[in-house]
């Protein structure tokens, strides 16, 4: 597995072109999140594709070539810090969601919603951690489940090179908004 983390310009169509670029290389990606970045305007993805180094190295060469591409870092060799989240919803009545409450608990996960049939359960951590409370949770009956794939960060303050804020266009200096989107990566 090698990860990356993708500094891209918060553009529409830019996701395509990244999983574009995957597909047309036959990497399988395992998980793939985006979210804004303290930058106004450029957007962060975590990439985790199955492949090895060789295979790394020539992800990132191509990212590169990708024009809203901003920065790739190869993260897969550095000490990081890597967390997931999970929403699960589980059948639980009675005696099960007092069992379950405890589980949740254990898991030091929290119950963000209760109707009279069913918890929603929501926990961060690794990937391990999250599949662990899930197959403990299985017996009680699993009604559904979201996962947002990973993220993750370097540890410590390793230097990278600044990036800056994309530039605007000419249309949309003239008409006063951002030509930018809210998550349109």
């Amino acid at each position: 597995m090698q990860t990356f983390a993708v500094y891209v310009d918060n553009k529409p169509g830019v996701l395509n072109r990244v999983a574009s670029l995957f597909r047309r290389r036959a990497f399988n990606i395992e998980s793939l999140t985006v979210g804004h970045t303290e930058i106004a305007g450029l957007s962060r993805m975590t990439i985790v594709v199955n492949t090895d180094e060789r295979g790394g190295r020539l992800v990132e060469a191509n990212l590169y070539k990708l024009i809203p591409v901003r920065r790739v870092d190869n993260i897969t060799r550095v000490p990081t810090i890597g967390r997931d989240l999970a929403m699960i919803k589980i059948a639980a009545t009675g005696d099960a969601r007092t069992q379950v409450m405890q589980l949740v608990d254990v898991y030091r996960s929290r119950i963000v919603d209760v109707s009279p049939e069913s918890l929603v359960i929501e926990t961060t951590g690794t990937e391990d951690k999250i599949d662990s409370l899930l197959e403990v949770l299985r017996p009680y009956g699993v009604i559904e489940m979201v996962r947002t794939g990973r993220v993750e960060m370097a540890r410590g303050s390793i230097a990278q090179p600044p990036i800056s804020a994309p530039r605007r266009s000419a249309a949309a200096a003239d008409d006063g908004r951002d030509d930018v989107g809210n998550c349109s990566v």
